[in-house]
């Protein structure tokens, strides 16, 4: 048997991040990409795209919160949350190639369509990440371990921002990578090739990690008492509620942003004719001066923006153990918010202002995704450690709660303000609607990156007090027998 502070070996380490490299081909399309595929390929008005992805979101709270009470109780000989990831990851696949199929309905049809598929696929999405979220808490006790190994999962979520960036567009477009003769027929073939990479990605993960850390034991206990003794702690839970609020005002603060920013450089920026020196290092193809669409650009945006995410969250282990999560959220997240305000002063001409100011952004955003997670876990301790429970999978299934409700309201808050401002899809935009674009990736989503920052100033679990509730859990699990089961 192995004891749950036994170092982790760097293969279940970095085999964990693929997880996330897996569930973000999902995750990184819809929050960049699905807005722009709902508007100008799939045929339905951004008023109402926007205002079902919003609505979709409503049965969050009720799914997210059963998944990770049934995780929590799940009992089997591969434990409690491994065993989603190899039964949840070809259902995802599918629904996944049929979000991004374009049946031929009219626009009433296409919406019923859309509001289906995207729902089945967020549900399945959920039904595998809740519980992959959850092992990072099981995986071991140790706070600074699971801050690495959040780190690393968010080096394979931007990973998958990387391939999503760079092989989306180029797939989707004309006679590109594919060859296809429609930008739908890119969609749907590039998730075929998406789902079948994610299927082996999870299957990494199951195959290769361990779960260690058993909860309490708990005697004289109905099934209906025990769920709602589960929300009940859950809701008195203090840190876990400042976490719940600041992800979502964190994922708005990203979404809202990231929704738009395909269209900003479709509408605002536009093409624009670059000559670049011909170096080795660069590619044959774009060496001189080309004529770089919007396509490119945002994909050379996008690309860049999680390639300097990795580097950020790579780092982050590092910056942490000298400053403190708290600290170092608070530092990243002043760089991040003041980057992205910035944005409204910048033309379309200034392009190299424009890439120059999201690399700070970036490299300082990155890593605050991570940050986040591990305080997730952190929450979980202190609940043990107050309540003599442990719910691991309900305590995570608030960080996929907040991550979609933020990602839900911010991808239709900006389609719906989109619409308000005159967009019209594939023609030409007016000043009004441009000026929103604008907005949308500066001055609205840093206003709401505030929130997230003033609700972190008070969040009370820092690194002294982890240190003391992680000695007090230590003592009570050796005298309660369960700390040092590992299960296959």
């Amino acid at each position: 048997m192995a004891s749950d502070n036994e170092k982790l070996s760097a293969r279940e380490k970095l085999s964990y991040g693929f997880g996330d490299l897996a569930s973000c081909l999902y995750w990184q399309t819809i929050s960049q990409y699905l807005a722009i595929f709902y508007t100008d390929y799939f045929g339905i008005s951004a008023l109402a795209a926007g205002a079902m992805m919003s609505l979709s979101r409503s049965a969050d709270a009720f799914v997210d919160p059963l998944v990770g009470m049934l995780s929590d109780r799940t009992r089997s000989r591969w434990g409690k949350y491994r065993p989603y990831l190899l039964f949840g990851c070809i259902p995802l696949a599918i629904a996944g190639v049929l979000t991004f199929t374009v049946p031929s309905f009219s626009e009433h049809g296409k919406l019923i369509w859309a509001a289906i598929t995207f729902n089945v696929m967020m549900i399945l999405y959920t039904t595998i990440n809740i519980p992959y979220t959850a092992l990072l808490g099981v995986m071991t006790s140790n706070s600074t371990v699971r801050t690495t190994l959040s780190s690393i999962k968010y080096v394979g979520a931007y990973t998958a921002g990387v391939i999503v960036s760079a092989t989306l567009l180029p797939m989707v477009k004309v006679g590109g990578w594919l060859g296809v003769s429609s930008p739908t027929k890119g969609f749907q073939y590039a998730f075929i090739i998406y789902g079948a990479a994610a299927v082996v990605f999870f299957l990494v993960v199951f195959f290769n990690t361990r779960e260690r850390v058993q909860s309490p034991k708990v005697h004289g206990q109905t099934m209906l008492g025990s769920i709602g003794r589960d929300l009940g702690d859950l809701v008195t839970n203090g840190p876990w509620i400042m976490l719940l609020v600041s992800t979502i005002s964190f994922i708005l603060f990203v979404s809202l942003r990231g929704s738009a920013t395909a269209h900003y450089f479709k509408y605002y920026v536009g093409p624009h004719t670059i000559t670049l020196p011909d170096v080795f290092f660069l590619p044959r193809s774009v060496r001189g001066q080309h004529v770089w669409t919007w396509e490119y650009l945002v994909s050379f945006f996008n690309t860049t923006n999680q390639a300097l995410s990795i580097l950020g969250a790579m780092l982050v282990p590092f910056v942490a153990r000298w400053l403190g999560n708290k600290t170092t959220f608070i530092t990243l997240f002043t760089i991040a918010i003041l980057s992205t305000a910035s944005f409204y002063f910048l033309r379309p001409d200034q392009l190299v202002l424009i890439y120059l100011i999201n690399a700070a952004g970036s490299i300082t955003g990155g890593p605050l995704s991570a940050l986040i997670m591990a305080m997730y876990a952190d929450t979980a301790d202190y609940a043990e450690w107050k309540k003599g429970r442990r719910t691991t999978g309900l305590i995570f299934s608030a960080s996929i709660f907040a991550q979609k409700q933020g990602w839900g309201l911010g991808s239709g808050l900006s389609l719906i303000l989109m619409s308000q401002v005159g967009f019209v899809p594939n023609v030409a935009q007016t000043a009004e609607s441009l000026h929103g674009l604008v907005l949308l990736m500066s001055i609205l989503p840093a206003a709401l990156g505030m929130v997230c920052f003033i609700l972190i100033l008070f969040y009370p679990l820092n690194e002294r007090r982890m240190a003391e509730i992680g000695e007090e859990l230590k003592k009570r699990r050796a005298a309660d027998g369960t700390d040092s089961t590992v299960l296959a």
